[in-house]
């Protein structure tokens, strides 16, 4: 075994208690057999060495020269905090304030960085955005007042916002699962060797710059190799995404050229349904009002309690940081061994490492002089960086691969916005009324413990999470080689094994049919068995926490209702959907707006609905509210097919109309099926269903209890008594 890749003593140990502990309260040996199926765990071990050559040293040295320089800036802020206070005269609660709260600016960047990651070369991202970050870096060196760094110091965090959404991405689809753990903890040594030099490199440049705007310089000498390290960013090769979870679990790299883009709020409700992510995200928030504001509150300690200038508030950084950059070697080699044996277990150590922080970085303050203080910063240091180096693999591994990036942007949004930003303000108002003493353990020690506990909470859902995405992926390949294979046959729409909740309440529960094109299906059920819900499913309107939808092959589940309506799906609800104080041609003109563009286009459309509805087109100029019910659905209904849908879908066809006007919508729906139209369609009335469909799909409780022609249905009393009898709803 290579020096490096042997465990450190103490995190050995504690990882062996760890894997002893679980094994004792199972019953069971930590010999993985039961992870055998999930993502890294047959790739077996691999090497740092191994793992550059796999996924190339260019993506590995670059970005770990990013954050180095990042360490390096930070590093700047809170060594030199007390220097930069006294020359812009603010206090210290304001500079606790400007300078603990950059990391909150980072979240202003975070949802766009993670929207341009999950759907753009992701070098080119990062280029620009360091290339901003070098800039704010240098204009930082020249603020005036306290309100110029305020400015500056919002431009770097939003420029640093891309190390979480687009490089993490980026990482993961670079190297193997089983080396991300030394692969983050090698970036992390590239950034804690800078870390680790950095308060006696910008005390001694500030020293010997000399005078009250010493500290500038450091600024103005920072900007200049972050911005040549920017220019090399550009030229990062972009990998498959997903390539080393797919070549894992299915043995190849599939094809996924084909995705669509993901909205952001479907991805963010598919995220906040991953249990891990979740608590893990609320965990590292309650941590972020303590950890972002230590380093300056620590730095303003030494300073008032001990008269140590830069250069000794330098020597005493460094010491921790040395302690860690021996450790962390050795912290990603114990991450993968306990990811392959157990993931669970690999997030109960990261609970286990935070949790004593809590009484050890107060501690600190009650030290009585300079060199104690430096010694017990060691043990907090060192546990608090292995944990922050495990925790990001973790939750990769259980993020869908094309939700990366805006996974991390809102891990992001809970570290940055709610801890960083919550923790400044705290501290700031806690300093000026009493000490940094008083901030800390006020501040830090609450919030470390929440973080801890609900850490180790987390750790009961990872498995779970982690065979979700396993049956994604086979999803995803057993679609793929049905388009493969049998192109002919593939459905214009699929449900597959969809789950949703409506908060705590699920509501469907593996819900899997297909449409073929020009097919009407009738979707039939008693109340509240879901049939509603599947349909804003498939519009658009609800992100299943499991399972897929796809059209024509293509996955839509994390597509927005406004890019269906391109791919030429369209909803017309039930109940009212028209705009009552408008007139009837200004409703269909609303309706068909998708095609402003063509103004000869829009207006052959609005014209070609209208003249199905003659009772509509001789009252055109008229307001809506003046149509009875039945003609408000019929207006309801030209509206939709403005639109020149390919799949219509219905919900509540024939609720509450007169039994002359459902005559007129069967016809209606029975001459848009002879133009081939895809029509999937809510129903209360079997007979009405039998009228129009040639399938049914029959929900009870949320679960499919029939999927067949509809003729058979008539035939399954059971059923067919409870579509007859049942109060619709759901």
């Amino acid at each position: 075994m290579d020096e490096h890749d042997r465990p450190a003593p103490g995190l050995g140990r504690l990882a062996d208690a760890v894997l002893s502990l679980e094994a004792e309260r199972t019953g069971s040996s930590a010999s993985g057999d039961d992870v055998v199926d999930l993502p890294g765990s047959t790739e077996g071990d691999l090497t740092l060495r191994d793992a550059l050559r796999i996924g190339g040293t260019k993506t590995f040295t670059v970005l770990a020269l990013l954050v180095a320089f990042d360490e390096l800036e930070s590093a700047t802020l809170g060594t030199l905090a007390p220097d930069i206070g006294r020359s812009l005269n603010i206090s210290d609660g304001t500079t606790v304030f400007i300078t603990a709260a950059s990391g909150a600016f980072l979240v202003l960047g975070s949802l766009p960085m993670g929207y341009l990651a999950d759907r753009y070369r992701r070098g080119r991202i990062i280029g620009w955005a360091s290339l901003v970050f070098s800039l704010m870096v240098f204009l930082s060196g020249l603020a005036l007042n306290g309100f110029m760094l305020f400015l500056t110091r919002m431009g770097s965090g939003i420029a640093k916002s891309n190390q979480l959404p687009v490089q993490g991405s980026l990482v993961a689809d670079t190297y193997p699962i089983a080396s991300r753990g030394r692969v983050s903890a090698a970036t992390a040594i590239a950034g804690r060797v800078t870390g680790t030099l950095s308060p006696l490199l910008v005390g001694a440049i500030a020293s010997i710059a000399g005078g009250s705007d010493g500290w500038r310089w450091a600024y103005f000498i920072l900007a200049v190799p972050s911005a040549i390290a920017a220019l090399f960013a550009f030229r990062l090769p972009e990998p498959t995404r997903g390539q080393f979870e797919k070549q894992d679990v299915l043995g190849e790299v599939i094809d996924s050229e084909r995705a669509l883009p993901t909205s952001m709020e479907a991805a963010f409700s598919r995220l906040l349904q991953i249990r891990t992510i979740r608590t893990t995200v609320i965990a590292f928030a309650a941590l972020g009002f303590g950890l972002f504001t230590v380093p300056v509150l620590t730095n303003l300690f030494l300073e008032e309690r001990y008269g140590l200038g830069s250069f000794g508030r330098g020597v005493v950084a460094t010491v921790s940081g040395v302690a860690v950059l021996i450790v962390l070697p050795f912290v990603g080699k114990l991450y993968d061994r306990l990811y392959r044996v157990s993931p669970e277990k690999a997030l109960r150590l990261v609970g286990m490492l935070v949790l004593p922080a809590a009484l050890l970085v107060p501690a600190q303050f009650f030290m009585p002089n300079a060199a104690l203080f430096a010694i017990l910063s060691i043990p907090p240091a060192v546990m608090l960086s292995s944990a922050f180096v495990m925790v990001g693999p973790l939750l990769a591994s259980v993020t869908p691969y094309r939700l990366r990036g805006m996974g991390s942007a809102l891990a992001a949004i809970y570290i940055f916005f709610i801890g960083a930003t919550g923790g400044s303000l705290l501290s700031g108002l806690i300093v000026n009324a009493y000490s940094p003493r008083a901030a800390v353990i006020t501040i830090f020690v609450p919030a470390t413990v929440i973080g801890g506990f609900l850490i180790l909470r987390s750790s009961a859902f990872i498995r779970s999470d982690l065979r979700m995405v396993v049956d994604e992926l086979r999803e995803e390949k057993s679609e793929h080689e049905r388009l493969r294979e049998h192109p002919d046959s593939i459905p214009a729409l699929q449900v597959t094994h969809v789950d949703f909740s409506y908060g705590p309440v699920q509501i469907l529960f593996d819900v899997s049919f297909e449409v073929a094109k020009g097919e009407c299906v009738a979707l039939l059920g008693t109340n509240g068995a879901g049939k509603s819900t599947i349909l804003r499913v498939v519009a658009g309107l609800g992100t299943p926490s499991r399972g897929a939808v796809r059209h024509h092959g293509r996955s839509i589940t994390y597509v927005s209702p406004e890019y269906r309506t391109q791919l030429g799906l369209r909803m017309l609800p039930g109940g009212k959907g028209i705009f009552a104080d408008m007139t009837i041609r200004e409703n269909v003109e609303m309706a068909a707006w998708i095609k402003r563009k063509d103004k000869a286009e829009l207006a052959r459309c609005v014209e070609s609905a209208l003249a199905m509805f003659p009772e509509l087109g001789e009252r055109s100029d008229e307001r809506a509210s003046s149509l009875s019910g039945g003609q408000q659905q019929l207006l309801a209904f030209a509206q939709t097919l403005a639109t020149e849908p390919e799949i219509l879908i219905i919900d509540e066809l024939s609720l509450g109309l007169a039994p002359i006007m459902v005559e007129r919508l069967v016809q209606l729906i029975t001459d848009l099926r002879a133009t081939g139209l895809t029509i999937i369609v809510v129903e209360q009335s079997l007979n009405v269903a039998l009228a129009i469909a040639d399938r049914a799909v029959f929900l009870e409780k949320g679960h499919v209890r029939f999927d067949g022609p509809i003729r058979d249905l008539v035939e399954r009393q059971d059923l067919a008594r409870a579509v007859f009898l049942g109060d619709e709803g759901g």
